[in-house]
């Protein structure tokens, strides 16, 4: 594993999407209590954890064969 060329975004982005997946999880007693408003702070979790680790390609992709 190279984990060395990682950078901070990508890990802080990592856990965020950790934390939208354990609120897909308890969705039952999160929505019981929040209402709407669960299912809205799992998208946000997951659309900000994914602009993070998107963030951090900066290199470019292998030239085609």
């Amino acid at each position: 594993m190279n984990t060395g060329k990682h950078k901070r975004n990508f890990w802080i982005g990592n856990g965020i999407l950790a934390v939208a997946m354990l609120t897909l999880l308890f969705m039952g007693p999160l929505s019981e209590a929040l209402g709407i408003w669960a299912a809205l702070l799992w998208m946000v979790l997951a659309a900000v954890g994914m602009v993070l680790v998107m963030s951090d390609k900066t290199e470019e992709p292998p030239s085609p064969d």
